[in-house]
């Protein structure tokens, strides 16, 4: 489930959702989606539903970019408390590659 962003934004979120579940990405085999997700239709809702897991999402999404961020401009993560989320997920939650990097494994800057 995403959250709305208007009529084009949701039309092209939910095509490249659909590639995604039908084709896979460079990075992962369309096996791992159909085996994870259980639609291969996005579903798209309005943030006024106030759906609690988009809610939980928002909190989790944007301290993680602006962490991204602030590591690829060199600069310390926020000292507020998106910044004590950013520490918990680079601590604990991404992907990691086998010597303990997470740029390029868990976290990626895509242009």
């Amino acid at each position: 489930m995403a959250e709305s962003r208007g009529g084009k934004e949701d039309m092209r979120l939910k095509r490249s959702y659909e590639k995604v579940f039908t084709e896979g990405t460079e990075y992962v085999n369309l096996n791992a989606f159909e085996e994870y997700l259980t639609s291969s239709q996005l579903k798209v809702k309005q943030k006024s539903n106030n759906i609690a897991g988009l809610q939980i999402a928002d909190l989790v999404a944007h301290p993680s970019f602006k962490a991204t961020l602030a590591r690829r401009n060199r600069q310390s993560l926020p000292s507020n408390f998106g910044g004590e989320i950013a520490l918990v997920l680079e601590e604990k939650k991404y992907y990691r590659s086998p010597s303990g990097k997470i740029d390029g494994w868990g976290r990626k800057w895509l242009p």
